[in-house]
């Protein structure tokens, strides 16, 4: 695919904290992926003070690179609350979200972007639609990642179901998600989106899940603890949650 038929502008927002060993490869790689498209776009990177010069790599980049800038927020962390950040300070039509870690194959913004232009509210590259999606992970790490899934599905509306609902890599229309405010501190934008936001439309683009280069991973005690805080306060708007019209 060398062009596409898109004329909204497409923000890819990118949240970072201590990558400075892949970064400069990332940006590189997605400007590769972007550039043929002939698409308005920019790259947004959202560093919650990063102690690696994870900035200063991306200021750099930004002196010889078009379409990509920089914001820093201090004092604040969140992986959600810096996508919000970035889609916040953007006038976008659509907007996008892809890891740092280069765990997310920059290859499928193209399919992704095709998704939404054929009418897609919501395009999301899916571990779990692919039969290798996952291949590699240990035994622990798959059954906690799948009894994690399971536990979403209550949430979801019927007819919506996605594979994948906490995927970290996928394109939004923000007229679907305008005029909803989002867990700032959590992990898991995507499932509240699918829950809550104006979404009557999905599509699952199926990849496998890369190895993380460089860098520590983010995952931990506080992304459970996040997660479901999500799920008690998810479960208790379910009942008010309006019908789609």
């Amino acid at each position: 695919m060398t062009r596409l038929a898109l004329r909204e502008k497409f923000a890819l927002v990118i949240p970072t904290l201590n990558e400075a060993e892949n970064i400069e490869t990332l940006l590189s790689i997605v400007q590769n992926v972007l550039e043929p498209l002939d698409i308005n776009y920019e790259i947004i990177v959202v560093d919650d003070g990063s102690c690696d010069g994870t900035a200063e790599v991306v200021r750099h980049y930004t002196e010889t690179g078009d379409h990509v800038r920089i914001l820093s927020r201090q004092g604040e962390k969140g992986l959600a609350g810096a996508v919000i950040h970035g889609w916040n300070h953007s006038d976008a039509e659509l907007l996008g979200v892809i890891d740092a870690d280069l765990q997310h194959p920059p290859d499928l913004l193209p399919l992704l972007l095709a998704a939404v232009a054929d009418g897609c509210d919501i395009a999301i590259a899916s571990r779990y639609a692919a039969k290798d999606g996952v291949r590699g992970w240990n035994p622990m790490r798959l059954a906690i990642s799948r009894a994690s899934t399971w536990a979403t599905l209550p949430f979801q509306r019927r007819g919506l179901r996605v594979k994948d609902p906490m995927s970290g890599f996928f394109i939004v229309r923000r007229q679907a998600i305008d005029g909803f405010s989002f867990e700032a501190k959590g992990f898991k934008l995507l499932l509240e989106i699918l829950v809550r936001a104006r979404i009557f439309s999905a599509r699952e683009i199926p990849y496998r899940f890369g190895r993380r280069r460089a860098g520590k991973s983010k995952a931990g005690a506080a992304v459970a603890f996040h997660f479901l805080q999500l799920l008690g306060k998810l479960s208790r708007d379910l009942f008010l949650r309006p019908s789609p019209q």
